[in-house]
């Protein structure tokens, strides 16, 4: 009788084992590579099932009447069409969202540019003295999903401040942004 290779469910059981149990003892079954193997295939079904980000797209006539409100109105800025849109006609947008289906000025103005420099020379010219920062998920090789903050200085690109944590409170948030301890 030929041995059955495993199945997928029956792969991923033994990987849950191996977290719960010794996983030295898991190893006798099968080789250290295997288990792997399996761990990263684990990975893959892991974030496969996430939920995809964003948001989904504005009804087509609400874009045009983006486009339109921002044409008629050169003064407004995206906040103000957000507002606009809210106020009189009650369609909730944030001023992101507008920001996304904003139109954009051509690039032949006769040579002429609203800004005296573009925005990656104004980064390059102050790196050192800016920060970046954000809160990011980091997985852990047993599924353990941690929250990260972290401070950055754009000149050195050197990590200023970070914070992680499991479970992120409002405590661990101000905490975090604000580099005291806990």
């Amino acid at each position: 009788m030929q041995p059955q290779p495993l199945t997928d469910a029956a792969r991923y059981t033994l990987v849950v084992w191996s977290r719960m149990f010794d996983w030295k003892n898991a190893l006798l079954v099968v080789k250290p590579d295997t288990l792997i193997s399996w761990h990263r295939k684990g990975f893959k079904l892991f974030w496969r099932r996430k939920p995809r980000p964003g948001r989904p797209t504005l009804h087509p006539e609400i874009s045009a009447l983006i486009v339109r409100m921002a044409g008629e109105n050169p003064t407004w800025g995206q906040m103000r069409v957000a507002a606009e849109l809210y106020l009189k006609l009650g369609i909730l947008v944030s001023p992101r969202t507008v920001r996304k289906y904003w139109p954009w000025e051509p690039r032949d103005r006769g040579g002429r540019r609203a800004s005296s420099q573009r925005w990656a020379t104004f980064v390059r010219n102050h790196a050192d003295a800016i920060v970046a920062c954000d809160f990011l998920v980091a997985v852990t090789t047993r599924f353990q999903i941690l929250y990260v903050f972290l401070i950055l200085e754009l000149g050195s690109r050197r990590i200023q401040h970070f914070n992680v944590t499991a479970h992120p409170t409002a405590e661990w948030t101000l905490q975090a942004v604000s580099g005291r301890p806990l």
